[in-house]
């Protein structure tokens, strides 16, 4: 998504946007990265739910979400999906908490790590059906999800982006959308509150920062640069065709979204009583 999206920011600012994938504790690393680099413009971050909300509202980290960025806009969100390993048979989602329950901690669900939309995805879900899973996570989402297909875990929680072509190919058993409405790509996939599951709504957004202090007319440049290629019919359609849906906004809206879903998770927490590595 971010390399589709610097491709056409690319020629609207008349400067190369050099993609650089810095994996490592959840984006803690890349957070590090930009936090630390000149107010310039030139540097960067493609975060999302977990870097700017939920792994800070879990544990301490060496950056803080809203004081060390300047927002500079909102890209889009991708569903939640609840995916088995093919070989569960559930008939649907309630014969699948039966069956949790009457072997509780049997089952095992896998996350990208401690923090992640994958991770606290599944303690909504325990937290909504009253069952236990036992926790795997792992660094990062593919290996995760590489994982569950192969039957190391049950089950999983990843973005609909990170799943669907799993989906298709039958690798992965599509169970329920964990957000707020069904996806085009996957109509016949209901939600789980359809199905009966309340309370488990978690749409993975995603959005550019710069580091702090940058001035507001390099933002205000950024953010214009940035929703004009959003604007490209064939940028949406590319990203919609891989289960995310564009949604833009202003770097003021993108920090409140930061602000509310930081205290949003910060609640999750204490509910569910999760404590950090």
């Amino acid at each position: 998504m971010a390399r589709t999206i610097g491709q056409k920011m690319s020629a609207l600012l008349n400067r190369p946007v050099i993609v650089d994938n810095k994996a490592g504790a959840n984006g803690a690393l890349a957070a590090e990265h930009v936090v630390k680099s000149a107010p310039d413009g030139n540097t960067l971050m493609f975060g999302y739910i977990a870097t700017h909300a939920m792994n800070p509202a879990l544990q301490k980290l060496r950056y803080d979400p809203v004081r060390d960025f300047e927002p500079v806009g909102r890209v889009g969100y991708s569903p939640t999906i609840m995916v088995l390993h093919p070989a569960m048979k559930p008939r649907d989602v309630k014969d699948l908490v039966r069956m949790i329950k009457e072997r509780p901690e049997a089952f095992s669900f896998a996350s990208a790590g401690n923090g992640t939309a994958p991770h606290f995805t599944a303690e909504l879900f325990k937290l909504a059906t009253q069952t236990q899973l036992l926790h795997v996570p792992y660094k990062g989402s593919s290996p995760a999800i590489m994982d569950t297909i192969a039957g190391q875990t049950h089950m999983m929680f990843p973005s609909l982006f990170a799943a669907l072509p799993y989906v298709k190919s039958g690798k992965l058993q599509a169970m329920a959308i964990a957000g707020s409405r069904r996806s085009p790509v996957l109509p016949q996939v209901p939600t789980l509150k359809e199905l009966g599951v309340e309370g488990v709504d978690v749409d993975q957004w995603y959005g550019f920062f710069a580091p702090a202090k940058t001035p507001k007319e390099v933002i205000v440049r950024l953010n214009q640069a940035l929703n004009t290629a959003l604007a490209d019919p064939e940028i949406v359609k590319r990203i919609e065709s891989q289960g995310a849906d564009v949604e833009p906004s202003t770097p003021e809206q993108l920090g409140e979204l930061v602000r509310t879903d930081l205290a949003k998770w910060r609640g999750v927490v204490q509910r569910a009583r999760l404590e950090a590595d």
